[in-house]
């Protein structure tokens, strides 16, 4: 008699302290409910960055590209010109570049 009456109040009924079976099945199904919105959220979260990280390395290799473009275009122009201005002169770099070639890739 002792155990029913300290699990159960004075006027007969459950103590506050004490929460019922139900009472905790419901709070672990709101638990359940508040994990599962977390991780949509998260989920969300996670994708909303990642497109955001793929469009921002797309718009800079696009940048990178267009930059390497715009120096090859350079770099050729100034070749060009200094083809036209000293012709010997790259005439006999160009030699001896293709003689180094030669002597690196002829096989002994």
């Amino acid at each position: 008699m002792a155990n029913s009456a300290t699990a159960k109040g004075v006027n007969g009924k459950r103590a506050p302290s004490e929460p019922s079976v139900d009472d905790l099945t419901d709070q672990i199904a709101v638990l359940k409910e508040d994990i599962a919105s977390l991780t949509a959220t998260m989920s969300d979260f996670g994708k909303s960055k990642a497109s955001a990280a793929t469009q921002t390395v797309k718009e800079t290799a696009k940048d990178i590209k267009e930059t390497g473009q715009l120096k090859a275009m350079e770099t050729q122009e100034r070749a060009e010109d200094f083809i036209r201005t000293q012709p010997a002169t790259a005439l006999g770099i160009a030699a001896a570049a293709g003689f180094l070639v030669g002597l690196m890739t002829v096989r002994r």
